[in-house]
């Protein structure tokens, strides 16, 4: 199994895409923050990176993902809305077996009023009907085989085959493991609970992480399985693998999908 990578392209044919794909509320707001800004700590929503948006829609299609789990809403979610929607356009006739949530978006958050933004947006934007479900649940700190992390106290029940890591805002998780807390700008953020369901994924599932490098690393040296992992440094992602032979007829099945 491989990744298939989005390729490298131009800031005009980026802009372009958002109005071939009807995005123009996404370009609309597209500011500019300057490098120095530590975007952790901004109280308002931030702008929508375009080259970013742009490599996360790419990575769901050329890589036919059906259900996504995403942590921390954002601009994003319009964006792997729209691509879910594209993909079950083209392949809802050709699906694998045993698939309990075909071309559906899942949604975690620990701020209300983001969940409450990104809702508002897609009713706003979309015209079809919804394919996003939202939840809201708080972050506590906790331990994971004694590492210092912290969890959402309520999961989504999903086995995504895509799964987008860029929450919770490390800011608003509750309590401390020995006075230490990710509420503090020295801290990053450090969440485990993709590993505390490693073992339910299925081989082929994609992880992308926005940053969260320390997180990422964290999830590295703590998987159980055989992850395929690529640092890109130009777009400081994280994208991980799960590369191992499928479970069985449906996982191949599924399998055989995305590569075909």
């Amino acid at each position: 199994m491989k990744i298939r990578f989005p390729k490298k392209v131009s800031e005009k044919k980026i802009i372009s895409f958002f109005h071939k794909h009807n995005l123009l509320y996404i370009l609309e707001n597209t500011k500019n923050y300057g490098k120095n800004v530590d975007r952790r700590i901004l109280s308002k929503p931030h702008a929508p990176v375009l080259s970013d948006l742009y490599r996360i829609y790419q990575y769901i299609t050329l890589n036919k993902r059906t259900t996504i789990l995403e942590y921390g809403t954002g601009w994003s979610t319009l964006v792997m809305s729209k691509a879910l929607f594209e993909n079950e356009k083209k392949f809802k006739n050709k699906l694998f077996s045993r698939i309990a949530n075909p071309f559906k978006l899942f949604v975690l958050d620990n701020e209300k009023k983001y969940l409450k933004i990104s809702k508002k947006r897609l009713l706003q934007y979309s015209q079809r009907k919804l394919n996003v479900n939202f939840y809201f649940s708080n972050v506590k700190m906790t331990t994971f085989n004694d590492r210092i992390s912290t969890e959402y106290l309520s999961h989504p029940r999903v086995n995504p085959d895509f799964i987008f890591l860029d929450g919770p805002d490390q800011f608003k998780v509750q309590g401390h493991i020995n006075n230490i807390s990710t509420n503090n700008l020295d801290m990053m953020p450090m969440s485990c609970d993709i590993l505390k369901y490693e073992n339910f994924l299925t081989p082929g599932t994609i992880i992308l992480t926005d940053g969260r490098s320390a997180n990422a690393r964290f999830l590295k040296n703590n998987f159980q399985r055989n992850w395929d992992h690529k640092y890109i440094k130009e777009y400081d992602e994280n994208v991980f693998l799960l590369n191992e032979e499928p479970f069985g007829k449906y996982n191949f099945e599924q399998i055989k999908f995305y590569n075909n």
